[in-house]
């Protein structure tokens, strides 16, 4: 969808993180320059998820700083901070009793003085981003009556209503049919916000991202292009599999499994 929103530059820096004694994030650097799109791969439990959460200002990492144009993001406004990030987790909230396009809305939250009603602008944008989203003529749709992919859907539609400048994504492609991965990964690609999308799928990965981040057991092991990162020891280094990479068309990687 068309708005105002531009790609920031996003910077972590030694990160370190943990729960309860146990480290979960160890020295961790990551960069995604304005309008890349940047996907974190790892096997589960590699620390992705808890990563998105430090980059998107959900959680203060222990050590370590994450900056958004070179500002730290403790130093943001919550306000401030909230119409420049969106975030799209795994799994939306189930018991939400709204219509699809009430929670396209929240998004349009951190623009709305308090008490305020809702803008007829802010109502075209969030029917326009559920138009985007593959979702016209949803917008009465009760949430508890959405398919779990109608569900994701719906939360980006939300997210992109934000206009933001920095995009986070937790394994969208969940619950999604290939049709549905494969819009939602080319309009990623194609937007010029900047985007950091976890991800299984190691050939969406590397037909889709800009750049990869590859975590295990909260480390970085490797960090730069697809074809920089995804190689056949590295990928059976980390994922325990065997693998032949060879090169599309287009350049890019692309990844067959060889049969246990």
């Amino acid at each position: 969808m068309d708005g105002h929103a531009r790609g920031a530059r996003l910077h972590a820096e030694r990160i370190g993180w943990g729960v309860a004694g146990v480290r979960i994030l160890v020295e961790v650097a990551l960069t995604a320059e304005p309008g890349a799109t940047v996907g974190l791969l790892g096997p589960n439990g590699s620390g992705k998820s808890s990563l998105l959460r430090l980059l998107a200002g959900l959680a203060r990492p222990d050590s370590g700083r994450v900056l958004l144009d070179d500002v730290a993001l403790g130093a943001l406004p919550r306000r401030a901070r909230a119409r420049r990030i969106a975030v799209v987790t795994q799994q939306a909230a189930t018991d939400v009793e709204m219509s699809a396009l009430e929670v396209v809305l929240l998004g349009r939250t951190p623009y709305r003085p308090p008490l305020a009603g809702v803008a007829a602008a802010d109502l075209d944008l969030a029917r326009r981003a559920l138009a985007d989203a593959g979702l016209a003529g949803f917008a009465q749709r009760r949430w508890s009556s959405l398919s779990g992919g109608e569900r994701q859907r719906v939360d980006l539609a939300r997210a992109l209503v934000q206009e933001p400048d920095l995009l986070l994504l937790d394994e969208p492609t969940n619950h999604l049919d290939i049709r549905h991965q494969l819009e939602l990964l080319g309009f990623l690609a194609e937007s010029a916000t900047t985007v950091v999308v976890t991800l299984h799928d190691l050939n969406l990965a590397a037909q889709y991202c800009d750049r990869l981040v590859l975590l295990h057991a909260g480390r970085v092991v490797a960090a730069g292009t697809p074809g920089e990162v995804l190689t056949t020891s590295r990928i059976e280094q980390v994922y325990r599999v065997r693998t032949d990479v060879d090169t599309a068309a287009d350049g890019r990687p692309r990844i067959r499994y060889r049969r246990a």
